[in-house]
């Protein structure tokens, strides 16, 4: 028995900050911590939360480096990140399909 599609979203995608994370990162090979957080307004406070809890779930890798003497953080998706990813957006296509008269 197949749940309704808007039960299996990926809560940890689901969230709005998170979502916004993803999709830039799907587009980009990878992205700094401050693109991330100046293209999504966002604080450093709350970026650093949600990139926190996208690692924990294994969708985002988080490189410290240095770039000259200034220290560089950057995020990528993971091989796991994507394929949730690509799941979530699947999900929401049905869920649109769904709605359509």
């Amino acid at each position: 028995m197949s749940l309704e599609p808007s039960l299996q979203l990926d809560r940890v995608i689901h969230e709005k900050g998170r979502l916004a994370i993803m999709s830039l990162l799907a587009a980009a090979p990878k992205l700094s911590f401050t693109e991330l957080r100046d293209t999504l307004n966002m604080t450093d406070g709350n970026i650093t939360t949600h990139i926190r809890t996208l690692q924990e779930a294994g969708y985002v890798s988080v490189t410290k480096s240095f770039e000259g003497s200034r220290p560089l953080t950057t995020c990528a998706l993971t091989e796991s990140g994507r394929k949730a990813f690509a799941n979530y957006i699947n999900l929401l296509e049905q869920i649109v399909q769904r709605a359509k008269p």
